[in-house]
């Protein structure tokens, strides 16, 4: 007789993590790994917000706080939506939560009955559609390849709706892909949704402030203000503010939807962090200079990671425009592999595993944790120099051709 519930039998583990424990167990042993997959700045949280934590423990502000988060905190969320997005909310819409994979947790939970579906656009984070299996909804991919941008069509969208539609995520910049949407391609979407209005639409923002193309930020309420009644914007301070381990996620949305989200965290983590609540209202109220630096390394690195990259004979990458990932398209390396012999199998597993074994290694995650086979992830959340190693591995890795120390 099984030991888990009938519905973890479809959850796998985060493969994030897993390639990292890989790496990490590889590096304890001696093995030269750089790492790649990590989905974290390599930045310290920056000086004031540390000091407001540290105020908030010397004045003895370590009890509980309200499950949905603190007043404070749910001001300065309010007024981070209206002064950088144009969003207008109250603080009964607002919603502080333990990192934002707990807001999508809790969203798929308070929305989803048995057999309602979620459409997913892949390549997708990875936790969406296991959320929304462990809210017993069926997730329905809509594949967007390299050759569209890694961006779903209006059409494709229309194409994936049902009667049983509930829920979409609109992952904008992108996780894995670096990928973001523009003015008018939200606007197509909006299109579509606006036909029907049971769909829920999850604007997942974490990477709002890591645009690496000069471009300015939108989210779809911007561009269809009328969907307002049914739209959950998700953001936190993880990626911006080097804050990842401080699990701080929020949201604001329609108060009917907050309020169930909010039940559904008071029995399961109650509130977040009273300390990481004080330093994430700071990091919002405060000098927000802190971020140009590290989008400006991003930036610069990213543009290294796609040249690195485009000049490994049987890759394709495209210059990513947010968050700090590219995506490459490795199917035409995979198969040469494959048929020389140095792959047991002509997938990505097969391959990030040969990419990781080898006597000077590099650790990715396979795109087909992401819903795309025979891509790769690539970090650049790390050094130049462990940038140009890592392309200089990986091109060496396909070649067959040894490199020196």
């Amino acid at each position: 007789m099984p030991f888990a519930a009938d519905r973890l039998q479809a959850i796998k583990p985060s493969p994030t993590l897993a390639v990292s424990a890989k790496a990490a167990k590889l590096k304890s042993e001696g093995k030269d790994v750089i790492a790649m997959g990590a989905g974290e700045p390599d930045f310290d949280t920056p000086q004031f917000i540390k000091d407001a934590a540290i105020a908030a423990m010397n004045k003895g502000l370590t009890k509980y706080t309200p499950a949905g988060g603190t007043p404070s905190l749910k001001k300065a969320i309010v007024a981070k939506f209206k002064r950088e997005n144009g969003l207008e909310y109250t603080e009964k819409q607002i919603l502080v939560s333990c990192g934002g994979k707990q807001t999508s947790f809790n969203l798929c939970l308070a929305l989803l009955n048995e057999g309602d579906e979620a459409i997913v656009p892949a390549p997708y984070w990875v936790s969406y559609p296991d959320m929304a299996m462990m809210a017993q909804g069926k997730p329905v991919f809509i594949q967007a390849g390299i050759d569209q941008g890694f961006k779903i069509t209006a059409k494709q969208l229309e194409a994936a709706i049902t009667p049983k539609s509930r829920l979409l995520w609109i992952n904008s910049p992108s996780n894995p892909t670096g990928a973001t949407y523009t003015a008018d391609e939200l606007k197509g979407l909006a299109d579509v949704l606006r036909k029907h209005p049971r769909i829920v639409i999850a604007s997942d923002d974490m990477y709002e402030h890591i645009l690496l193309d000069g471009s300015k930020f939108v989210n779809i309420l911007n561009v269809a203000p009328d969907l307002y009644d049914r739209t959950v914007t998700m953001n936190g301070v993880s990626k911006a503010y080097s804050m990842t381990g401080w699990r701080i996620g929020y949201c604001g949305g329609p108060q009917e939807v907050i309020e169930a989200m909010e039940n559904v965290q008071s029995h399961s983590t109650s509130n977040p962090t009273s300390i990481s609540q004080y330093a994430a209202e700071a990091a919002l109220n405060g000098d927000q200079s802190c971020i140009d630096a590290m989008v400006a390394a991003f930036k610069e690195r990213g543009k290294a990671v796609a040249e690195g990259l485009n000049r490994i004979p049987g890759v394709k990458c495209l210059q990513p425009t947010g968050a700090f990932y590219a995506f490459p398209d490795c199917r035409e390396a995979i198969r040469k592999l494959h048929a020389a012999g140095k792959l047991p199998a002509a997938t990505d597993v097969a391959f990030c595993d040969y990419l990781m074994v080898q006597p000077q290694g590099v650790a990715a995650v396979p795109g087909s944790a992401f819903g795309a086979e025979g891509y790769l992830r690539i970090s650049f959340a790390t050094s130049m120099e462990n940038i140009r190693k890592s392309v200089d591995r990986i091109a060496a890795a396909v070649s067959g051709v040894a490199i020196a120390a």
